[in-house]
C-alpha cells in the first residue's frame, strides 16, 4: 500500500484507495472484536463514570497496530489511552489518527444495537479523513474534505429543508447539558420529536443522512465527535459549539454540538438556543 506522507505542498495525500482499505480492515476488526462480544461481555466503570470493556482494548490494539505498520510516519491517540498521552499527541502538530473503538460502550452491552467503530485523520489542524462503521446495519460512513460524504460507498446530501424546527426530529443528549437548557427542551421543546441513542459518532452520521434534523450535545470529546463532524459537513450539515464557535479543536477539552442537517434549519435552531455561529 502506498504510504501517507506530509509534505508543504500536499499534507497527506488521501486517495480513495486509502480509504477502501481502512474501511476494509475496519469491518474485519469489528466482525473479529465486536460482534462476538455484543452483550457478552462484562463492562468496568471508569473515572468519569463511563464505561469500558475488552472489545474497547482490542479493538484498539489491533487497528493501532495496523495503522501503525501501514503509515508508521503518523501518530495514534486512542481514547482508551492515558490522558497525558494523548495531550502530548493533540500538542504537538504531528498528523494522527484519532480512534474511538467503541462509541456507545453502554449500548454495546446493553444489547442495544447502536455503536460503532470511528477513526479520523487529523493533520495541520483539520480533519482530513473520516470513517465511522455500524457493525449491526453494516453501514459505513465516510468523508474527504471536499470529496462530500458517503454512505457504503454512495453520495449522501445535501438535503433540502423538509420542515421547519417546529416539524423536525431532533437527536438531543439532555444528561450533559445545563439545566436550564434541559428544562426549556422540556417545557418548550420547538421541534416536533425527541430521540437519544447513545453514540455521537452515529448521531451526526445520522444527521448526514437525513434521518433526524437536528442535534444536541453537551459534552462530547474529540475522539467522538472529529469523524463524525466531518461526515456531516461534508454531506452539506452544519454545527458549532452552544458559544457559537468551531466544534473541532485541537484539545482534549469536551465540545457541545449544536447541528443540522441543512443551513435554513441550523439558523432556526441556533436562534432558538440563543446562538450566534461565528463565521467559518
Amino acid at each position: 500500500m502506498k504510504k501517507m506522507t506530509e509534505t508543504k505542498q500536499n499534507p497527506i495525500p488521501l486517495h480513495q484507495s486509502e480509504l477502501d482499505a481502512l474501511a476494509d480492515q475496519i469491518r474485519e476488526v469489528a466482525r473479529a472484536e465486536l460482534m462476538p462480544r455484543f452483550s457478552r461481555v462484562r463492562r468496568a466503570e471508569k473515572q468519569d463514570g463511563s464505561f469500558v470493556t475488552e472489545a474497547d482494548f482490542l479493538v484498539q490494539k489491533n487497528l493501532s497496530a495496523w495503522l501503525s505498520k501501514q503509515w508508521p510516519g503518523i501518530g495514534f491517540l486512542g481514547e482508551e489511552m492515558e490522558s497525558s498521552k494523548q495531550r502530548a499527541l493533540l500538542d504537538s502538530d504531528n498528523p494522527i489518527w484519532c480512534l474511538d473503538p467503541l462509541d456507545g460502550t453502554t449500548n454495546f452491552v446493553s444489547d442495544i444495537p447502536y455503536f460503532c467503530i470511528s477513526l479520523a485523520l487529523v493533520a495541520r489542524g483539520k480533519v482530513r479523513l473520516a470513517i465511522v462503521y455500524d457493525p449491526n446495519r453494516e453501514e459505513c460512513f465516510s468523508a474527504i474534505p471536499g470529496e462530500g460524504a458517503r454512505l457504503n460507498g454512495k453520495p449522501i446530501g445535501p438535503h433540502a429543508c423538509r420542515t421547519g424546527l417546529s416539524g423536525s426530529t431532533a437527536l438531543v443528549d439532555f444528561k450533559r447539558l445545563p439545566e436550564t437548557l434541559s428544562t426549556r427542551l422540556v417545557t418548550e421543546a420547538p421541534y416536533t420529536s425527541q430521540r437519544s441513542f447513545g453514540s455521537v459518532a452515529l448521531d451526526l452520521c445520522w444527521i448526514a443522512a437525513g434521518r433526524c434534523d437536528v442535534y444536541l450535545h453537551g459534552r462530547s470529546n474529540i475522539w467522538d465527535y472529529a469523524a463524525g463532524m466531518l461526515v456531516l459537513e461534508e454531506s452539506g450539515g452544519s454545527a458549532c459549539t452552544l458559544d457559537g464557535e468551531t466544534v473541532f479543536s485541537r484539545k482534549l477539552q469536551p465540545r457541545s454540538i449544536v447541528a443540522a442537517a441543512e443551513s435554513s434549519l441550523y439558523r432556526e435552531w441556533c436562534d432558538w438556543l440563543g446562538i450566534r455561529p461565528s463565521p467559518r
